[in-house]
């Protein structure tokens, strides 16, 4: 028996001198057959945590933003926000993920006006492929996030047919205000727990109030409804799977691409079988 192994001690006494050697404790994943990428959190720079859903539904936009392409592999929220408020290198990033690129950033939002800094890294070698930075009126966000969108594309020399830089630059509302609640609630569904989901369908809803032909906001509300029964804070589960069912159709006969939605329908139809 090579109990060896066995030894907590031991195995981390290895993983530091492989650290202290500048080695990777475990062997990077396989790279896909496309262009991949992860974009990191951005960074909240205003100095006011309360601001914190604007930078990480920033993050969120460019995410969704890319993965509308099939020509691309992009890394879901899920696995990138693991690496928020830690002290993390490009090139670790990209071997624990199995990505080439990573995109990194920061957002300054003060008043009317924001700052945001994008970078895009190759993950094997560190070199910096493309770099901006944008000081922009609140009004401009769209665009701005369209622009970040529209030089990654180019800087990883994908090319989009007209169908799909549609799909890409579709960003379901032209109302900041609206847009703005949205990101706020999609932060508070992200706690997980049931005053976060209580409050965020209260925000969405204020942004449906605000757009009523905002896609995303009724797959999120959708969401919020479903959660109520993972959440076991649903008084009628059956009433709320239903009213979910509703939501995230109306959301998809408003825009059909709407991949989320599709693949969160398809999990309510099985359920409710």
């Amino acid at each position: 028996k090579l109990s060896v192994f066995k030894d907590q001690k031991w195995l981390d006494s290895v993983a530091a001198m492989l650290r202290k050697a500048g080695l990777p404790e475990t062997p990077p994943l396989p790279l896909p057959d496309k262009p991949s990428i992860a974009v990191l959190p951005f960074v909240n720079m205003s100095g006011d945590p309360k601001q914190e859903y604007f930078s990480d539904g920033i993050t969120e936009e460019i995410i969704t933003a890319l993965s509308k392409t099939p020509k691309l592999f992009v890394i879901a929220r899920n696995s990138t926000f693991t690496y928020k408020n830690k002290p993390t290198k490009v090139q670790q990033v990209g071997r624990e993920l199995g990505v080439k690129y990573v995109l990194e950033g920061s957002v300054r939002k003060a008043g009317n006006k924001v700052r945001i800094t994008a970078q895009l890294v190759d993950a094997q070698t560190g070199n910096h492929l493309w770099a901006e930075r944008y000081d922009r009126d609140l009004k401009d966000i769209f665009a701005v996030q369209d622009e970040i969108t529209k030089k990654i594309i180019t800087a990883l020399q994908v090319k989009l047919t007209e169908g799909e830089q549609a799909r890409v630059y579709a960003r379901g509302t032209n109302k900041l205000e609206a847009y703005l609640k949205l990101l706020k609630g999609r932060q508070q569904m992200n706690r997980f727990n049931k005053e976060g989901n209580a409050l965020a369908r209260q925000t969405i809803e204020q942004a449906i109030a605000l757009d009523p032909q905002y896609p995303v906001a009724y797959y999120l509300l959708a969401m919020t409804h479903y959660r109520d029964v993972l959440l076991r804070s649903a008084n009628n589960p059956k009433r709320s799977i239903a009213k979910s069912l509703e939501l995230v159709q109306k959301a998809i006969a408003l825009d059909n691409t709407l991949a989320e939605a599709h693949g969160f329908l398809g999990h309510l139809f099985g359920v409710t079988k």
